[in-house]
């Protein structure tokens, strides 16, 4: 069990029979009244962001939460198929609820799956990924320094926001937790 005392950003925590992560939280100790602890914490199930107040030095539940070392190999029909990297066993994950890593899963990437109960819930993309652009407006020469960006697809099928001096064919560094482009790594 952890104690409102042993929260930091990142920690995962059960209440009411369901993971969550918490996103960010705030002591907090009025003039009058006892000290609470104001979190907000997103579920590991759905990726719904829920806020949640706590007296201080309440106990909550541990999960039982288990991370294994797959390979993405392909999505078939509503799932993406996974294969353990130690017995070569394949899981089906349902779309749905991996909607928000979807964008970033290339063919063979080495992911964490999430297990909670034995029951594989969702799947952690690593930080950075390399990937290739598949579309987007050709770069104008000269314009590296402006700041100003311009829509482009991934390769995966994701858009995000790039450098106006990058080109269909080029190959980038993404931040999977902010969605946001961080270098050219070769171009075409």
């Amino acid at each position: 069990m952890y104690s409102t005392t042993d929260f930091k950003k990142g920690l995962r925590i059960e209440i009411e029979k369901e993971p969550y992560e918490i996103v960010d939280f705030q002591h907090v100790k009025p003039g009058k009244g006892g000290a609470f602890v104001r979190t907000k914490l997103k579920s590991l199930i759905s990726g719904k962001v829920i806020d949640r107040t706590l007296r201080a030095g309440e106990k909550v539940e541990t999960p039982n939460i288990e991370e294994k070392n797959m390979q993405y190999l392909y999505d078939e029909g509503n799932d993406f198929v996974f294969m353990d990297n130690e017995t070569y066993d394949q899981v089906h994950l349902d779309k749905t609820a991996s909607a928000e890593s979807a964008g970033f899963l290339l063919e063979n990437i080495q992911v964490k799956i999430l297990y909670y109960n034995e029951k594989p819930i969702n799947i952690e993309v690593p930080n950075f990924i390399e990937v290739k652009i598949k579309q987007t407006e050709p770069g104008l020469r000269g314009d590296t320094v402006s700041g100003a960006t311009k829509p482009a697809t991934l390769e995966t099928g994701l858009v995000i926001n790039v450098p106006l001096f990058l080109n269909e064919g080029d190959i980038i560094k993404v931040d999977t937790r902010t969605k946001s482009y961080i270098e050219r790594i070769s171009s075409k």
